[in-house]
């Protein structure tokens, strides 16, 4: 192990790294260039800027998904799950079937059907402002505390493995994004998502294969991972304070991804943004194919890094401080040696990031103007000052990231906290989508108070784990590891050092705050439903006279009353006869009935 990692030592990226890096970055630069530059229309419109005019191709969206959703945090710190835990949590990879089932047959109709390309304002038109705002507000506010992480950590990476100052790269590469996302739009960041796509999945293929080689085989790497207990799938225990387990890994995650991928803004926005329902079904099943492989690959990777140091743990010996480094390490150590090969692993790493960086700040950028600048009038609306307001706030939100790497560098437990602050909320959110969407008789009342109460209960579940946290009262202990091997290596170290006596205890009672933290969006979500439907009844449920049956649902519409689904504006025979054109704004903001209003002098006809 000494001599293959003195081999190619830390901290010299050699000429052919560099160039594989640059070039990298040159690629997703040039795209930008050419998008804001030489196929940019005169009179871009705001569709256009942010949705590609509604004619984006299916297999570049899936892609600019498959990217956007693996982030440069899931590419190191998901290898060291395996490492630490086993195999456990690769049931999230089958698991998005499911999650693509439901996204396709209960979330994309509605948003087809209702013409939604702002994913928040069917909380508007479905309940009130007042629900879409604090939902609007909860989501910027965790965009903009994670977002500087996405980018901080491969910079990190490049800096430990260059020695260039962390600051210096984060700034670099933090200008590219802004400079391809600012001008370029919603193309430039679904095409560079392409490019940085298949780097990534050429990096974790090739770093596998050489890994597997070199170990001895895919038959030595399933011997010494079935010996350290590292294959163990189905794990059924209904423990809900084990770390993880099948029902976390699928159940837990299932409302965490459901959430995540099919109710984010940023996923939605290139999910609607090819022509047709069907294509965006056909967009999301390549984007579950993808996501399945290369999690799949991710998982294996970890396996294989555990194969190569199953008799000498790395961590224990100190030549790696905590499991999400290993990772890097192994690169090192493996393919150190093969110049241009840690290279493109750090491209890897940062295209990752760079891929979801793009995606939010393009999608924060419509969000921010449509809900929290246009509404003041601050300015005539054309879409000439709507696409300079949304560059602007792609160049503030870019240098915020990078003055915000200050902050994440003084605080080595940043991360963690990041990520408990955004599961407060993501099971509000999936929550509230669901109660609109399949419980017809929701109001804004039971809403309101279901998603607020979720967001308190969520909070002092969360804030309760951290303190017994800090008290050592939960702990997650990983596999067992072996150093058995590591005097081959030059470590003069046994096993005896490492044993850590620990006093028997009684079984302790069950309390919520030791529940897994998979599971806090399962119990978010359930929450809105246990607050919002009893507040919804006690309030009068939702008045059905002027419901829209589009609102809901068609997996559930069979549950309004018969009238309810027959009462359907006749609208298409109208706009047929006028020849209405589609409206070129990027959203929607009036309900049906006000469109109708608004377009036949406030006189409604009714088809029952």
């Amino acid at each position: 192990m000494v001599k293959s990692i003195t081999a190619n030592p830390q901290g010299q990226f050699s000429v052919e790294d560099y160039t594989v890096f640059t070039i990298m970055l040159g690629i997703s630069t040039a795209i930008g260039v050419y998008f804001g530059f030489f196929q940019k229309k005169k009179n871009q419109t705001t569709e256009e800027y942010l949705l590609g005019g509604r004619k984006m191709k299916t297999f570049p969206i899936a892609i600019s998904l498959i990217a956007s959703q693996l982030s440069g945090v899931s590419i190191m710190s998901v290898p060291a799950e395996m490492y630490s835990y086993g195999a456990q949590y690769w049931i999230i990879a089958p698991t998005m079937i499911v999650i693509t089932m439901i996204i396709n047959y209960i979330f994309v109709p509605v948003f087809y059907d209702n013409h939604i390309t702002n994913c928040y304002q069917y909380l508007e038109d479905r309940f009130s402002p007042a629900v879409k705002k604090f939902v609007t507000f909860t989501y910027v506010l965790n965009i903009y505390l994670i977002l500087p992480i996405f980018i901080f950590i491969p910079a990190l990476a490049f800096s430990q493995v260059t020695g260039i100052n962390i600051h210096l790269i984060n700034g670099i590469v933090c200008s590219v994004c802004i400079f391809y996302t600012m001008f370029g739009g919603i193309k430039a960041v679904v095409w560079t998502d392409v490019v940085q796509g298949l780097i990534m999945f050429v990096s974790c293929f090739l770093v596998v294969v050489i890994g597997v080689a070199k170990i001895g085989g895919l038959s030595e790497v399933y011997e010494r991972a079935a010996a350290g207990g590292r294959l163990k799938i189905f794990d059924m225990t209904l423990d809900a304070t084990t770390r993880q387990t099948f029902w976390t890994a699928s159940v837990g995650n299932l409302f965490l991804w459901t959430g995540y991928l099919g109710l984010s803004q940023s996923c939605v926005q290139r999910i609607v943004s090819v022509p047709s329902m069907r294509q965006a079904r056909t967009a999301l099943w390549i984007f579950c194919i993808g996501f399945i492989i290369i999690m799949t690959l991710n998982c294996f990777t970890g396996i294989v890094i555990f194969a190569k140091y199953f008799d000498c743990d790395p961590i224990k010996v100190g030549l790696v401080q905590k499991a999400d480094k290993l990772l890097p390490f192994f690169v090192q150590d493996v393919v150190g040696n093969l110049k241009g090969m840690p290279g493109v692993f750090i491209s890897c790493v940062f295209s990752a990031g760079l891929s979801t960086m793009s995606a939010n700040l393009n999608s924060l950028a419509g969000l921010i103007y449509e809900d929290y600048i246009r509404p003041f009038k601050l300015f005539k609306h054309t879409d000439a000052s709507a696409h300079r307001t949304m560059m602007l706030l792609i160049f503030v939100s870019g240098v915020y990231c990078i003055a915000m790497g200050l902050i994440v560098e003084q605080f080595g437990h940043i991360l963690q906290m990041v990520v408990t602050i955004a599961s407060v909320t993501q099971g509000a959110v999936m929550g509230i989508f669901c109660l609109g969407m399949l419980w017809p008789w929701a109001n804004k009342h039971g809403a309101l108070w279901g998603s607020a109460s979720s967001v308190i209960v969520m909070s002092w579940i969360i804030a309760g784990a951290q303190i017994a946290i800090s008290k050592k009262e939960i702990t997650y202990p990983p596999k067992t590891t072996s150093v058995e091997g590591c005097y081959e290596y030059g470590f003069n170290v046994t096993a005896d050092d490492f044993l850590t006596l620990v006093a028997p205890q009684e079984e302790a009672e069950f309390s919520i705050f030791n529940i897994s933290f998979v599971w806090y969006s399962t119990v978010g979500t359930f929450m809105v439903f246990l607050v919002g439907i009893p507040v919804s009844y006690f309030t009068g449920s939702q008045d059905m006279r002027n419901f829209r049956p589009k609102l809901i649902s068609p997996l559930v519409q069979w549950l309004l009353p018969d009238e309810v689904r027959q009462n359907e504006f006749s609208l298409k025979a109208e706009n047929d006869k006028l020849n209405i054109g589609p409206i070129k704004e990027w959203t929607f903001t009036a309900n049906e009935t006000e469109k109708y209003k608004e377009r036949h002098g406030g006189i409604i006809e009714q088809t029952l």
